[in-house]
């Protein structure tokens, strides 16, 4: 595989086949394989006797490590190399699917029919949506829309521009033990610590990109643009998460629209940090332009990150 496949045309591609086609649901998924192996992980911790937080931060380097090792070996392979490297790019990339599955959540909640739209909105988020109103149900989707705007996009496509698919998938191996692990619950709050600082620090940089990207995106669109300026650092800095915060409270800010408050997970209510304007309510039309915003935000950062970064990367 030439530097220039792997570095600028790879990380295009990957691009146009996930805006086109979203997740590759009929192949087999890498994050697949990547859960089945940490639950084969977890097991194997737990019936060892091991120190759950030294044989978590272990498991973490470990398994990132033996991933990227994987991708290079697959990657390698005379003249099929190529395509699986596209392939892995592809399936490391998740604004289609996400900007797909927001689009059809939205449209259930605005045609009435909650229970269609809270089981919509359920597979989007890790929090309990079994009692919530359409009102609810939007601000939650609004929260979960740009949150996973860098999760899903933005961090995996710039470590593909930065390191190529094996960065990638180092990253996103981190970013699923971070979902499957870094709880702080009594089951995962040893296990799981290492997951949850390795992808605060890996998520730092991309999240605050995110942000800047969004004010971009923003300019010319009628948005709060001015406000978003001056409040979305604060409000970021009241996260519990030292990166969610960044394109959630950008967001809230541009749409003006309130995100945070009393919030259930596993059966716990957990009171989030207010962020954008108190008593703002999303409407659907906010909601649908929020999801345009971080869709148009996704395509700036393809525009600046594969040649930016494809450069850095052939420089250094």
């Amino acid at each position: 595989m030439t530097t220039y496949a792997l570095i600028f045309i790879i990380p295009t591609l990957a691009v146009m086949l996930d805006t086109l086609f979203g997740d590759p649901k009929h192949l087999p998924h890498p994050v697949r394989l990547i859960g089945a192996g940490l639950e084969w992980c977890e097991k194997t911790i737990r019936a060892s006797g091991l120190d759950l937080r030294l044989a978590g931060w272990l498991t973490v380097f470990l398994f990132a490590a033996g991933v990227w090792g994987l991708v290079e070996l697959l990657m390698n392979i005379p003249y099929l190399g190529v395509l699986i490297g596209l392939y892995l790019a592809y399936a490391g990339l998740a604004r289609g699917c996400l900007i797909r599955e927001s689009r059809k959540a939205l449209s259930l909640i605005e045609s009435n029919n909650l229970d269609a739209a809270r089981t919509a909105v359920s597979m989007l988020v890790s929090r309990d949506t079994r009692n919530l109103d359409a009102e609810a149900l939007r601000q939650t989707l609004a929260e979960t829309v740009s949150e996973n705007l860098n999760d899903g996009f933005v961090a995996p496509l710039f470590y593909l521009c930065l390191l190529g698919p094996g960065g990638l998938w180092a990253y996103k191996t981190v970013s699923t033990m971070d979902s499957m692990w870094g709880y702080r619950t009594e089951r995962f709050n040893d296990l799981g610590q290492g997951a949850a600082k390795t992808d605060d620090i890996l998520a730092w940089i991309p999240a605050r990109i995110t942000a800047y990207l969004m004010l971009i995106a923003a300019i010319g669109r009628g948005l709060d643009i001015s406000s978003a300026k001056k409040q979305y650092k604060n409000d970021a800095r009241k996260m519990e998460s030292p990166n969610a915060g960044w394109p959630m409270a950008t967001a809230a800010w541009l749409l003006r629209g309130h995100m945070g408050g009393p919030t259930v997970y596993f059966g716990q209510i957990k009171d989030k940090p207010s962020l954008g304007p108190v008593g703002k309510v999303w409407n659907a039309a906010m909601a649908q332009r929020l999801i345009t915003l971080c869709d148009r935000t996704g395509s700036l950062a393809a525009w600046v990150f594969i040649p930016v970064l494809g450069i850095c990367s052939l420089i250094f």
